[in-house]
């Protein structure tokens, strides 16, 4: 008790600085005012302030933030759109100057949070206003750099950064839905219908080409056919005049009659007629009038060709 009494300006000196210290959690800077006016700024670890005089003012999170964004636009052709997006941002760094502005810019977060959201929903609404409802779908990207290029000078001025804007889903009425649904499915059924003609058209030009050649190729088969059988028709002619001009010249040459040799054609064609015939039938006079009749009809026809050879 004694001691309490004579060292009690101990105690008040170890309150007074353990009063002093704080803790500045990792990703988070402490703002200290004294007497209501800006003094300094603290980075994270163990710090220490004036007990009583130095106060924190507030603690900023230097840290990625996000909020999910849905609000509606009108395009130029007056069609409703719906869209939900999210935001990323942060602060700009943790320079002392910056964490000045993100402190006093704003009195508290819902303030500025209030300010981001109304500055973005604007900037898009402002950019959906001068498209078209079906260049919508497709202007994703147009519309992140286009408000990043609005709003990041806003952005700059309180002490922060847009990191990211992300359009995640765009909708319109459902009736504009329906006639867009339309639309597509009657596109994709002319160009189903265009490909089926196409197709169709490509498949009979083949065709027609394929059946053309075949016919020339026929054609050509056939030509070459009948010029192969002329020749050996004429070949065969050929040497039945040379065997039977040989055959004539030794009859001469003994002194016997050449209408033997006529005799001896005619009776093997009867035989060929009767040996190979496959059915066919064949009128032929086989007396001897009808023999010397034939036989009378091919010794003119020799002598006509001897005539037509001189």
């Amino acid at each position: 008790m004694e001691f309490l009494i004579h060292f009690w300006w101990l105690f008040v000196l170890a309150f007074i600085v353990f009063s002093g210290l704080l803790t500045v959690n990792q990703g988070t800077i402490a703002v200290i005012v004294m007497f209501g006016k800006y003094k300094r700024i603290l980075l994270p670890g163990l710090r220490f302030k004036i007990p009583v005089i130095e106060q924190i003012y507030k603690r900023i999170s230097i840290q990625n933030r996000s909020v999910e964004l849905e609000f509606q636009a009108v395009t130029i052709d007056q069609a409703n759109v719906y869209f939900k997006s999210m935001l990323l941002y942060s602060v700009q760094n943790a320079d002392e100057e910056t964490v000045k502005k993100v402190a006093f810019k704003f009195i508290s977060d819902k303030d500025l949070m209030q300010a981001l959201i109304r500055t973005v929903e604007g900037s898009i609404r402002a950019f959906v206003a001068t498209k078209k409802q079906a260049e919508i779908l497709i202007a994703r990207r147009g519309i992140v750099e286009y408000v990043k290029e609005q709003i990041d000078h806003s952005l700059e001025e309180w002490g922060y950064h847009l990191q990211d804007l992300q359009i995640n889903d765009i909708t319109f009425d459902k009736a504009v839905m329906d006639s867009m649904s339309k639309v597509v499915a009657s596109n994709n059924l002319k160009a189903a219908a265009e490909n089926e003609g196409q197709a169709l058209l490509i498949t009979k030009t083949k065709a027609a080409e394929a059946e053309g050649n075949a016919i020339k190729i026929s054609a050509e088969a056939e030509k070459e056919a009948a010029r192969l059988r002329g020749q050996g028709v004429a070949l065969f002619r050929e040497e039945v005049a040379r065997g039977m001009s040989q055959a004539a010249e030794q009859m001469k040459e003994a002194n016997l009659d050449t209408n033997v040799i006529l005799f001896s054609m005619w009776t093997e064609a009867i035989k060929n007629f009767a040996e190979l015939g496959t059915g066919n039938v064949i009128f032929l006079d086989g007396s001897a009038e009808g023999m010397d009749k034939t036989m009378k009809q091919i010794i003119g026809m020799m002598k006509m060709k001897e005539k037509e050879g001189k």
